[in-house]
């Protein structure tokens, strides 16, 4: 029988990956976050602005779908609103929900993302809820990046300056609580009780955050740099680091004290300014204004001593401070702006009823209360009583005050000419 032989035909071999939808899917959300993160580093603004875009309308989906989540959050974190407490010039606001600029006023509440913008005339004070207010001068810009406080009473508030200056000083918050700034890439955060000053001019490409009293620190490309007292950090759009630098403190004002009355007697007296001496001065600049601002001065003079002695002023409230100048002209930071106010005095009518009820504390505000003429006119720390009643009775609440000792200075005075001043001290814990 013959035998049949069957060849061995081969079989191909295939080879192939198995790719799962979970290695594409992981795959393109490291693409995309590897993205967002060179995004976010080129254009931090813009980022911020796109981040703060996102999560409203993630809180919108969870006010539709998931309202019990949504309300937590919510109960955690409570937005506030800021108010105007002074206006000069032209200053203009745009709501975050409006495309359209208005007038500011007194009875226009601001909220985060509104716009402050104020002209070459114009300066705002901007008071926050916990007692942290800026001071935008003329020329600038400012966005309202955030006001909030949560169940703790923790209080978080931020605000973006985008050109121009701001003064500002934060409130006594409570720890937990957070008060930055935003400027051209950098983020300072201000401890409680800290005044400073922003300046941010892009076209100069010149960036400062200089803080006058307190602490705070500036963080930008990885960089953080600490301040206290007179010290400064500037930097350039271009340049990678920082630079502090450690700036001459100014003379601090000793005649007339902050907060009180100059009375001046039937027949009118030479004012006399005293400050104390500054290491390396040879001259101060005695500056006069009838406002807090200093848009405009009464009284510019750089004098030889560490006193000066001006002409009788006319009725009314005033601010002054100074600043120190060495050889080369360069002048110190600017000192605080100590506020007096001129009273005219009838011998005839030397004085008039006062009594002041015991002082209630409402945290770091003083509700004065008291009695004194129906007809006459009650200041408390130079702030006029809106009203006084016709029994005499009268209410005021002084400004939050700092902690530590304050004096309190009530002065009633009527049309003929009578006065009375009372004085006491409060201690803040």
């Amino acid at each position: 029988m013959p035998i049949v032989h069957r060849r061995r035909q081969s079989v191909p071999v295939i080879g192939w990956t198995t790719i799962t939808y979970r290695s594409v899917i992981t795959t393109i959300f490291c693409i995309g976050l590897l993205a967002l993160v060179a995004f976010y580093f080129t254009f931090p603004q813009q980022s911020r602005a796109e981040i703060d875009i996102a999560g409203n309308f993630l809180q919108k989906v969870l006010d539709k779908w998931f309202p019990s989540a949504s309300s937590a959050a919510a109960s955690d974190k409570e937005e506030q609103q800021a108010n105007f407490t002074a206006l000069e010039g032209s200053v203009r606001v745009k709501k975050h929900n409006r495309n359209t600029w208005s007038d500011a006023g007194f009875n226009v509440p601001l909220e985060k993302g509104d716009v402050v913008q104020t002209g070459a005339d114009g300066i705002a004070k901007v008071v926050f809820a916990d007692g942290t207010n800026y001071v935008v001068k003329q020329d600038s810009l400012i966005v309202i990046e955030e006001n909030s406080m949560n169940m703790a009473q923790q209080t978080s508030v931020a605000v973006q300056v985008t050109t121009g200056t701001v003064d500002l000083a934060t409130a006594a918050y409570t720890d937990g609580s957070t008060a930055k700034v935003y400027i051209a890439g950098a983020t300072a955060s201000l401890a409680s009780e800290t005044a400073a000053q922003v300046h941010n001019d892009p076209k100069a490409d010149k960036h400062e955050i200089m803080v006058r009293k307190g602490s705070g620190s500036v963080t930008r490309n990885n960089q953080t740099v600490p301040l206290s007292n007179f010290e400064r950090v500037s930097f350039s759009a271009e340049g990678a680091t920082m630079t502090k630098t450690k700036e001459t403190g100014p003379p601090v004002l000793i005649s007339p004290p902050n907060m009180t009355p100059v009375f001046a007697g039937t027949t009118p007296k030479p004012m006399q300014f005293s400050w104390s001496e500054a290491p390396g001065a040879t001259g101060y600049r005695l500056r006069i204004s009838r406002n807090p601002f200093f848009s405009s001065v009464l009284y510019d003079k750089v004098v030889p001593t560490t006193q000066a002695t001006l002409p009788p002023l006319q009725e009314g409230a005033y601010y002054w401070m100074v600043q120190s100048e060495d050889a080369k002209g360069h002048e110190s930071m600017e000192s605080e702006k100590n506020r007096f106010t001129v009273i005219a005095r009838n011998a005839e009518h030397a004085e008039i009823m006062l009594e002041l009820d015991p002082f209630i504390q409402h945290g770091h505000i003083i509700e004065v209360r008291g009695h004194t003429d129906p007809s006459a006119r009650v200041m408390v720390n130079g702030e006029e009583v809106p009203m006084v009643s016709s029994d005499g009775t009268f209410r005021k609440f002084t400004k939050p005050l700092p902690a530590g000792e304050s004096l309190i200075t009530v002065t009633a005075q009527d049309s003929r000419g009578g006065v009375n001043t009372k004085q006491e001290r409060v201690v803040i814990q």
